[in-house]
C-alpha cells in the first residue's frame, strides 16, 4: 500500500483525545469525515485509526479517533505523519497536479535541453506555486507554476516542458 502525506499532529487539544493537525491537504472535509481511515506514521509502521469526529479550530484541524477518547490515548502521537491511502487520493481537473506528482520529474527547455529536475514544490502567499528545479550545473531556480513558464507536464513519461526566458534559468 502507497501512502500519501496529508498532514501531520502538532499537539492535543483538550482531555477528550482531540488532536490537532496542521494539514497538507485541500480536502480536509472529505479526508476527516467521520467513519474514514487515515494512518499515522509511528516508529511501529503506518497505524490505522478510524476518524470520530472533525472541526476546524483556528487555522488547525481538529480530529478525534475512534475508540481514543482520552488525552492520555492520543498524548503520544504528537509528531506523527497523518497519511491517507492513495486510492483514497482526489481526482484532481485536467492539468492540476499534486506535489508528489511533479517533485522529481526532470525539467527540459522547448527545445528538448535538459535543464535539471523538479526538487521541489513550493507554496507562496501568491497565487501560484513556484517550482524549485535543481539545475545540471547545479544550482537552483524558481520557476513559476503557470501555463507562461511551464509549458506540458508529462507524468507517464517523468517531464516538464519550461519555457526558457532570459534571467529565469
Amino acid at each position: 500500500m502507497a501512502y500519501i502525506r496529508i498532514g501531520r499532529i502538532v499537539n492535543t487539544h483538550g482531555i477528550k483525545g482531540e488532536v490537532r493537525i496542521q494539514s497538507e491537504s485541500d480536502f480536509d472535509e472529505i479526508r476527516y469525515q467521520k467513519g474514514n481511515t487515515v494512518y499515522l506514521h509511528t516508529a511501529d509502521g503506518y497505524l490505522p485509526f478510524e476518524v470520530a469526529s472533525f472541526r476546524f479550530h483556528k487555522n488547525f484541524v481538529l480530529v478525534s479517533f475512534r475508540d481514543h477518547a482520552d488525552i492520555n490515548l492520543v498524548e503520544q502521537y504528537k509528531g506523527c505523519g497523518v497519511y491517507i491511502d492513495e486510492k483514497d487520493r482526489q481526482k484532481l481537473p485536467e492539468g492540476e497536479y499534486y506535489r508528489d506528482q511533479l517533485e522529481g520529474l526532470k525539467a527540459f527547455d522547448e527545445e528538448g535541453g535538459e535543464l535539471g529536475e523538479v526538487i521541489a514544490v513550493e507554496e507562496t502567499l501568491g497565487a501560484q506555486n513556484n517550482l524549485r528545479i535543481r539545475l545540471t550545473d547545479g544550482r537552483e531556480v524558481l520557476v513559476p507554476n503557470i501555463p507562461a513558464f511551464i509549458r506540458n507536464v508529462d507524468l507517464e513519461n517523468g517531464t516538464v516542458t519550461v519555457h526558457r526566458m532570459e534571467g529565469l534559468l
